[in-house]
């Protein structure tokens, strides 16, 4: 049940009204491609790629990234913790993770 319907208060109501008007598009804002499946390498990497005691990644040619990730999920890196990563992506997602982290400064 919408909290509209349930919620009688003047500020709720005009909340709900202006979000009713919003167009579609502001409602359905996505985030960069890529930033969602690159956060999970903010553990290690840091925030958008640079962060203290492991590579940055961030800045680094997408063609790159998406090289480095391969060898990691084909096992050509070894088979540490990256490997075990990058072997839960498909190559479209390997290559959204790299193009993300290419366009962080």
């Amino acid at each position: 049940m919408s909290i509209c319907r349930t919620s009688p208060p003047t500020a709720l109501a005009a909340l709900c009204v202006a979000a009713a008007m919003l167009p579609a598009t502001a409602l359905a804002a996505k985030p960069p491609a890529g930033r969602l499946l690159a956060s999970n390498c903010y553990q290690c990497h840091g925030t958008n790629g640079r962060g203290p005691g492991f590579d940055d990644i961030a800045g680094k040619s997408a063609r790159e990234l998406y090289k480095d990730l391969k060898e990691f999920q084909s096992g050509e890196e070894g088979d540490g913790l990256m490997a075990a990563h990058a072997r839960g992506y498909t190559d479209a997602q390997l290559m959204a993770i790299a193009r993300y982290l290419a366009r962080q400064r």
